[in-house]
């Protein structure tokens, strides 16, 4: 019998944005019914190509064939009625509208020729939320309630609510914790199973093994390997494919011997500090160069520790000391002063002035460098900023670029340039890889340590359990909003550490709970 035809065609693809060819020439073929991965660093035209599958962007050249008929995907909505939806990494819900209002946003349920609000709606989306393993979303609760994992699941029953024969998938796993992986990936083999065809973008390859059929690998906008088995294609090949070498996917060696001896005294000290329904009370050291991680899944309560610290949220009871001066809680303007810098998770929202130019992102925080009775020297603030990102190896070189026009990798570079500059003393990551592609994981993993080497004290979250081991010095493993186990980086394992999120209690260790 001759092979089934592809689902989808794509044939010669090629865009060019003004100085730049995003697509040069890209083929994807794509059958009913698999799981095709499209993997490639930052800039490589993941993102561009989508757009042109979406509808999103017109491809300069190339054609598009969809079940054995060439078309043209003039607008999203065209691209819809085919049967080919996109949920993005950046989630397109409207957060002042209901669960329902979003997922049946521009094809609401109609009745002789009439829209139909309210009940049809509601009901139409909660059939679809319990296909999708989530009856307890409600659907007339505002989209803008919801976590990020819960508006995820909206937008996929947004996909659903059409006749969909294809979904593209970016990053989808970013926001998630285990659990939520584990039923993403059931949705997923329970849409293939009924012919439903994905594409899947995601930077970790421990993923594509486990859900992947096929992989194509894109690299300057060109599709330099297509149709590779997901599960048996080596790690190596893969990323020597995405950055054009081979690169080492390891973490920098740990130093030798402590970079402050253990009788220093910390940089940062923690006494107490709660915030009540987020974090219970607990006590923390990091010393000058001591790299210390906080592991646990999504609502666990790392990220809303990172914040208080940083003064971004009050807390409810404890003290937060830096050199030994306690800090007033609930004040960014005196955790920066003091020598706090946070890299957010939301680095996009949270951190970037995104139509700024690098040198400005660099020295936003350090102005008063450069200002001399109201005026700016630019120069200087030119200069300073140049030499921090010259530091971290930003790329390009040019800082007067705007910052939107970095790769994620970069972004995260210019966000620790801008800490650096300001002369900080502790330095709090938040997911800091997140959205960030293997090579440039590298080079930030080299970049982290090297800061510690130096003396600066570091206080790492991730929801990537590897991650956090393989930076770390020493690991706070919380459950539930409580510190349940301390533990020095090389005495655990993932298995270790995930039985302790999972299941964990109160273990006392080293003395003390989080000393």
């Amino acid at each position: 019998m001759a092979p089934e035809p592809p689902l989808l065609t794509m044939s010669g693809i090629t865009k060019s944005f003004p100085g730049v060819r995003a697509l040069d020439g890209v083929d994807l073929d794509v059958q009913a019914g698999e799981v095709h991965c499209l993997l490639g660093q930052n800039g490589a035209g993941k993102s561009t190509l989508i757009k042109v599958l979406s509808g999103a962007h017109q491809p300069d050249g190339g054609t598009i064939t969809w079940r054995g008929e060439t078309v043209v995907l003039r607008s999203p909505i065209a691209a819809m009625r085919l049967g080919i939806a996109t949920i993005y990494q950046e989630l397109d819900l409207v957060e002042g509208l209901s669960v329902a209002e979003n997922v049946h946003l521009g094809h609401e349920p109609t009745a002789a020729g009439f829209v139909v609000r309210g009940k049809a709606a509601r009901a139409s989306t909660a059939a679809l939320l319990k296909r999708l393993g989530h009856p307890e979303i409600d659907p007339a609760r505002l989209v803008g309630e919801l976590s990020a994992a819960q508006q995820q699941i909206v937008s996929m029953a947004r996909a659903l609510s059409h006749d969909v024969r294809l979904i593209v998938m970016d990053e989808p796993s970013a926001a998630l914790d285990p659990d939520e992986v584990d039923n993403l990936f059931r949705i997923v083999g329970d849409l293939t199973a009924d012919g439903v065809a994905v594409v899947y973008i995601s930077h970790r390859l421990e993923e594509i093994r486990r859900i992947g059929d096929r992989v194509t690998v894109l690299k300057d906008g060109r599709a330099v390997a297509g149709g590779l088995p997901a599960k048996s294609t080596p790690t190596r090949e893969v990323v020597a494919l995405m950055t054009g070498r081979n690169v080492e996917y390891v973490f920098p060696d740990r130093p030798p011997s402590p970079v402050s001896p253990a009788g220093a005294p910390p940089v940062l000290e923690v006494r107490g500090l709660a915030r009540e329904g987020e974090f219970e009370p607990f006590d923390l050291d990091v010393r000058p160069g001591e790299i210390v991680g906080l592991a646990g899944l999504v609502g666990s309560g790392r990220s809303e520790i990172l914040e208080t610290i940083y003064g971004a949220r009050k807390p409810t009871a404890g003290q937060v000391i830096v050199d030994g001066r306690q800090l007033r809680t609930g004040s960014v303007r005196a955790a920066v002063r003091a020598g706090l810098g946070l890299a957010p998770e939301e680095r996009k929202a949270q951190a970037l002035l995104m139509l700024e130019s690098v040198t400005r992102n660099v020295s936003v925080s350090s102005m008063s460098r450069f200002s001399r009775g109201g005026w700016i020297d630019r120069g200087a603030e030119h200069r300073a900023a140049r030499a921090a990102t010259r530091e971290l190896s930003l790329r390009p070189d040019n800082t007067s670029v705007p910052v939107r026009t970095l790769s994620g990798g970069n972004q995260q570079k210019a966000v620790l340039a801008r800490w650096l500059l300001r002369g900080c003393k502790v330095l709090l990551l938040d997911e800091p890889t997140r959205g960030v592609d293997v090579g440039a994981r590298a080079e930030l993993y080299a970049v982290v340590r090297r800061l510690a080497d130096e003396g600066l004290a570091v206080l790492l979250v991730s929801s990537e359990v590897p991650e956090v081991l393989g930076l770390a010095d020493r690991v706070l493993v919380l459950r539930e909003g409580r510190v349940v186990h301390t533990a020095p980086a090389r005495e655990l394992d993932e298995h270790r550490v995930l039985d302790l999120v999972m299941e964990g209690s109160p273990v006392a260790t080293e003395g003390s709970p989080a000393s």
